[in-house]
């Protein structure tokens, strides 16, 4: 009986007719090596590389950008927010969210003005006012001690006490329960290789260092090609022949006489040449590099996981590409960060923080993350409709007091950024629950709708001087008083019901430098067209009211003047700076006007 014969195989994919996978693929050797984890050269590579710098602060920043919402009583909210404000939690936590990321680690102490700093911290204790500071704490400032190897212990895995060594007292031993540790990328759970045997993470450069570093590396390069995109050749008979023959006076002469072609072609356009000698130019190509740097661009951004959008400020490729579902999905993981790293992190200087601003801590507090992709104006107003149709709806089914309704619609409009400053206002003007509708005894007395009337909605520019000042330098002579300077919001010669019109969620519109600006010509005024989303929904939002308006379209202006020897329009430059205009004012129209107020 013949034996059988066995083969020893390794388990991957192999091709023995084409190399794959044996000695003969020129990838076989390929492995992954450990990074170093050099700080110094993070340090310079951060300092030298804004691309680099962009890669560390740009998740940081937005972690920490909108911050978070906290869910109590509007009073424990305010003093908690106080108490954050007091102690720069959030530009500590981006502080050390950097450093981390740049460096593998760094570290906040929480001073509660204890002497024994290797006692634990217990957050129970601590009364108003108990946290005195929060010190930031580098990756070379701390040394992590023993390991706790207790595997019941809540520390297990890192270090049982940290080291800090100071100028004044030495060496400091400090209890973990003490610090928020903040880690570039979270060392192994199984305390396996490098990173995890001095108690902190690694950096997150050495990830995307190459393809940072490719992108640069391109730039630079294609920068070097520029100077060879044109090299003029001129070919000499013998010349290294002469040159060994006749030495230095001949490559003097050589030199000399290229050097007075070259002027000569410069200044003439024109290039003189023995009959014995050739010219020709040789120009490089550069069409493919753009593709290149392109590639190279795509390579780093998925490397730091930010989108080319906001990584390289480059507007997004293709037919009606908006680039948004990028933005969202890199929103979507800076919401990871926060909620498993940030979090757990800061869990014990939070607790520390409720009893700072409190004195105790309620069973039902808690926050969440606010969200990055921030609503426009039309969108809050939009989520407070939804929230208030919502909240009817509870109180017609009997799910909840008229009270608890309107205690959690006030704050759910002040914080979905509808009302800002709703839930102040309902402190200062409580609601007295109708009594002013209520006839001797106790009956609802029937209240009759507005009659309808004209209407004219406008809104004073509060700072027209400094827009009037812009004028004069620009070549007005006149405009008009800085008490008239307005912008309007509806004209409608037919009547309406004014209370159908409802009010804006703004009682001051503040728009910001920049943007769309032009000047233009209506009749014989001049106008600053500038764009708002918040006039133009409110423009809408009353003629869905039932206002008429004798226009195509609305577009938001103020008028500057009326004089007829106005600067021509091609030569102003239109006003950049901000325009901050006061709350709405509502009048019926007056047909005494003039025309201008109404086409203005």
């Amino acid at each position: 009986m013949a034996k059988p014969h066995f083969r020893l195989t390794t388990d991957g994919l192999t091709n023995l007719v084409s190399g794959m996978g044996t000695s003969r693929d020129k990838g076989w050797q390929a492995q992954y090596t450990m990074p170093l984890d050099d700080p110094a050269q993070f340090l310079a590579a951060y300092k030298a590389s804004r691309m680099i710098a962009r890669a560390i602060d740009l998740p940081a920043e937005d972690a920490c950008r909108e911050w978070r919402e906290w869910q109590a009583e509007a009073t424990a909210i305010t003093k908690i927010e106080a108490e954050e404000s007091r102690l720069d939690v959030r530009g500590k936590v981006f502080e050390a969210r950097r450093l981390a990321r740049l460096f593998g680690g760094a570290a906040i102490l929480i001073g509660t003005g204890e002497k024994n700093l290797l006692a634990p911290l217990n957050p129970a204790h601590l009364g108003v006012g108990g946290v005195k500071y929060l010190t930031i704490l580098a990756r070379h400032s701390l040394s992590a001690g023993a390991y706790d190897d207790d595997v019941t212990s809540p520390g297990y895995g890192g270090p049982s006490v940290w080291s800090v060594n100071t100028k004044t007292s030495g060496s400091l031993q400090i209890h973990p329960s003490r610090l928020v540790i903040m880690h570039g990328t979270a060392p192994l759970a199984d305390n396996a290789g490098y990173d995890a045997q001095n108690g902190w993470g690694g950096s997150v450069l050495p990830g995307m260092l190459d393809a940072l570093r490719r992108v640069d590396e391109g730039a630079a390069n294609v920068n070097t090609l520029l100077y060879e995109a044109k090299v003029d050749v001129v070919k000499v008979k013998d010349l290294m022949q002469n040159l060994q023959q006749r030495g230095q006076a001949y490559e003097a002469e050589v030199l000399r006489r290229l050097t007075l072609a070259g002027a000569a072609k410069g200044i003439n356009g024109m290039l003189l040449l023995d009959a014995m000698e050739e010219y020709q130019q040789k120009s490089a190509s550069f069409g493919g590099l753009p593709d290149v740097l392109d590639r190279f661009m795509q390579l780093a951004s998925a490397a730091v996981g930010i989108p080319m959008t906001m990584f390289f400020m480059q507007s997004p490729g293709g037919l009606n590409a908006t680039g948004e579902s990028d933005v969202r999905n890199y929103y979507d993981r800076i919401k990871v960060q926060q909620t498993l790293h940030m979090q757990p992190a800061m869990a014990v200087l939070d607790e520390c923080l409720i009893r700072s601003a409190l004195g105790d801590r309620p069973d039902d507090l808690h926050y969440t993350w606010r969200p990055l992709w921030q609503p426009t104006a039309k969108e809050r107003a939009e989520v407070g409709k939804i929230s208030a149709d919502t909240m009817k709806t509870a109180l017609e089914m009997d799910a909840v007091s008229t009270e608890a309704a309107g205690s959690a619609l006030v704050n759910a409009l002040t914080e979905s950024g509808a009302f800002p400053g709703l839930e102040g206002y309902a402190e200062e003007f409580p609601a007295d629950g109708g009594a002013d509708d209520m006839g001797p005894g106790g009956d609802e007395l029937p209240v009759a709708d507005a009659a309808p009337r004209t209407l004219y909605v406008h809104r004073k520019v509060l700072n027209a001087k400094e827009i009037i000042r812009w004028a004069k330098v620009q070549g007005f002579k006149t405009t008009l008083p800085a008490h008239d300077m307005h912008v309007t919001i509806a004209y409608s010669r037919a009547a309406v019901d004014w209370m159908a019109a409802g009010e804006s969620w703004q009682p001051k519109v503040e728009v910001a430098p920049g943007g769309a600006r032009l000047m233009e010509k209506f009749g014989e005024a001049r106008v600053l067209l500038f764009a708002s989303d918040e006039l133009r929904w409110r423009h809408e939002r009353i003629k869905e009211a039932g206002a008429t308006w004798d226009h195509p379209e609305y577009q938001p202006h103020i008028t500057i003047s009326y004089d007829p020897d106005a600067p021509d329009l091609a030569e102003v430059e239109p006003y950049q700076g901000p325009i901050i205009l006061g709350p709405e004012v509502f009048q019926e129209v007056n047909e005494d006007w003039d025309e201008g107020i109404e086409e203005t």
